[in-house]
């Protein structure tokens, strides 16, 4: 057994003790997004239009992330739509940035090992950083889309006398806690991955100016502003989602 497949065993063991089916469903949705990005790359170096993948996939890794990773139909469906249409308002500002930053391609640390070879590979490097771009706000979107959601309804459902005035009250305060964390993740996987790098600029004395100049710095930075960006769209748009819904529903039983 392979370090891999021991890790991916406990992981499975322990989301199945702490989540039961739930937790169970979630590994699905893990094991199913990890091949989705699979086919994706296999599909876009086989040559298929990177845009039409995009709009595929987009649903598909919305639709395993959330209606896998929560029992609740009212939560899953709200989580949907809002992450959905934060997606594509998200997709638009994507396109519109990355046209005038750029930050498509190889950057100057990856000379070396280009050297000898053809970068004509018969692949758009600026649809590649569109898609990128929008795969890698995804989960960030729907995270908090779900969150969202499953606090608010849970809210109602323990107080059904709680009015549509309440319930916007208390998804601002929930939505508040919520970005908090939110952010502190994307920001910490940020430093995470990007800490090779950081020590490359240290190492090599690279001066404010360079760094803030330099095209992955750039690339993954904007990566991290989409992320913000969905996050902070998407908090309001549940909310205002899930309450008009339970709203509408309050007065058709009247």
């Amino acid at each position: 057994m392979t370090t891999l497949s021991a890790l991916l065993l406990l992981l499975l063991v322990l989301m199945i003790i702490v989540g039961g089916k739930t937790g169970l469903k979630s590994y699905l949705s893990v094991i199913i997004n990890a091949s989705l990005i699979i086919l994706v790359a296999l599909l876009i170096s086989w040559g298929v239009n990177v845009i039409a993948v995009a709009l595929v996939f987009i649903p598909l890794k919305l639709l395993t992330i959330i209606y896998l990773g929560t029992h609740d139909y009212v939560v899953a469906r709200n989580s949907f739509l809002s992450a959905l249409v934060v997606s594509l308002i998200i997709i638009v500002l994507i396109v519109i940035i990355q046209y005038f930053a750029q930050t498509a391609g190889f950057g100057d640390q990856a000379g070396e090992e280009l050297v000898g070879l053809s970068l004509q590979a018969g692949i758009s490097f600026p649809q590649i950083s569109i898609i990128v771009a929008i795969f890698s706000t995804l989960g960030a979107i729907a995270e908090a889309s779900v969150a969202m959601s499953a606090g608010l309804l849970e809210l109602k459902r323990h107080d059904p006398a709680i009015n549509r005035k309440q319930l916007l009250k208390h998804g601002n305060m929930v939505g508040s806690d919520i970005l908090g964390t939110a952010m502190n993740t994307i920001l910490f996987g940020f430093f995470g991955s990007f800490l090779p790098l950081f020590i490359w600029y240290m190492r090599l004395h690279y001066s404010l100016f360079e760094v803030v100049n330099d095209k992955l710095f750039v690339g993954e930075c904007l990566i991290i502003v989409y992320s913000f960006i969905g996050v902070l769209l998407t908090v309001p748009l549940s909310t205002l989602l899930l309450t008009n819904n339970l709203s509408r529903k309050d007065k058709n039983k009247k």
